[in-house]
């Protein structure tokens, strides 16, 4: 069964509010759950958000402002209450390690889990295997911040109609999958004839930056985009002053990349009406979702 959905646990930038919490983010996709930028609150964020914190195989930080990493300790230390079978993997900025070990040996505890650290020390493709490509690229914030794409292999997709009508099942499905033709029942078949390569879908993570080329790279065709929209646009100095997007940028990147869909978070404390972004998102990228704590959005 295909699982593929973003679970939003909490949208706030630098300070919380009454009605969001630091900013957090859940990607189910599969077997895999991929949290981004735990903020301080996390672990009790998942309690509300009614997901088992066990579901998380891959941690990813941006940049170690307090916003982006606090809650990093607590759940580490949750997986290892509940001693999850898996490994965990951490992806951060290599320049940020002594935040890294500060946060992950904040306190004493006796560990029983694999933490697999993956400190990024140049941007690119920073891990590969069967199930995500993950890259990563630096973004412009004044602290080395991490842009994430994250992609999934292209996948054969075999066709059962054509399948059942030459009489190919069971173990010769998978003979022709290796062998990539072969004859059956009298007739030569190629791999070609009864399937298709699906393309894998992708995801863009972009925190805490100002407008740069690299964004629409890292969100190029992504299926979703998650991108920080911390101003709106009257207070565009600020933005600027502070290395953050506007909506309006934010939305016109996404338009510039070819995202499918896009999804803002990260909003200032001084807005307590989220209406406003949504409508001058949607102006210029129509497809746009305004993140709000505990919303699942599928993709």
């Amino acid at each position: 069964m295909t699982i593929r959905y973003l679970v939003i646990l909490g949208t706030s930038s630098q300070q919380h509010t009454r009605k969001r919490n630091h900013g957090a983010y859940l990607f189910r996709w599969n077997e895999e759950g991929l949290l981004f930028d735990p903020g301080e609150g996390t672990q009790r964020q998942f309690i509300f958000a009614n997901v088992a914190p066990t579901c998380v195989t891959r941690i990813f930080i941006s940049h170690f402002h307090g916003d982006h990493c606090l809650g990093l300790g607590s759940m580490l230390m949750r997986l290892n209450l509940d001693k999850v079978p898996h490994p965990v993997h951490c992806y951060y900025p290599a320049s940020g390690q002594v935040y890294f070990e500060r946060l992950r040996y904040g306190t004493i505890y006796h560990q029983t889990i694999e933490i697999i650290e993956h400190p990024v020390e140049k941007e690119g493709i920073v891990h590969e295997d069967a199930h995500f490509c993950i890259e990563a690229r630096y973004l412009k914030h004044g602290v080395e911040n991490l842009g994430w794409r994250i992609t999934e292999p292209d996948r054969r997709k075999f066709e059962r109609q054509k399948l059942d009508s030459l009489g190919i099942e069971g173990p010769l499905v998978r003979k022709l999958e290796e062998l990539g033709e072969m004859e059956i029942n009298g007739k030569y078949v190629h791999i070609d004839d009864v399937s298709w390569m699906r393309k894998g879908d992708c995801i863009a993570v972009v925190m805490d930056t100002l407008p740069c080329p690299v964004i629409t790279e890292v969100a190029r065709d992504a299926r979703l985009f998650l991108c920080e929209s911390t101003y709106l646009d009257e207070q565009s100095e600020l933005a600027a002053d502070h290395y953050h997007l506007t909506v309006s940028q934010a939305a016109t990147l996404a338009k510039e990349a070819n995202a499918h869909k896009l999804v803002l978070t990260h909003f200032s404390a001084r807005y307590s009406d989220p209406h406003p972004f949504e409508k001058a998102a949607r102006a210029i990228f129509p497809n746009t979702d305004i993140a709000e704590d505990f919303m699942v959005i599928p993709f």
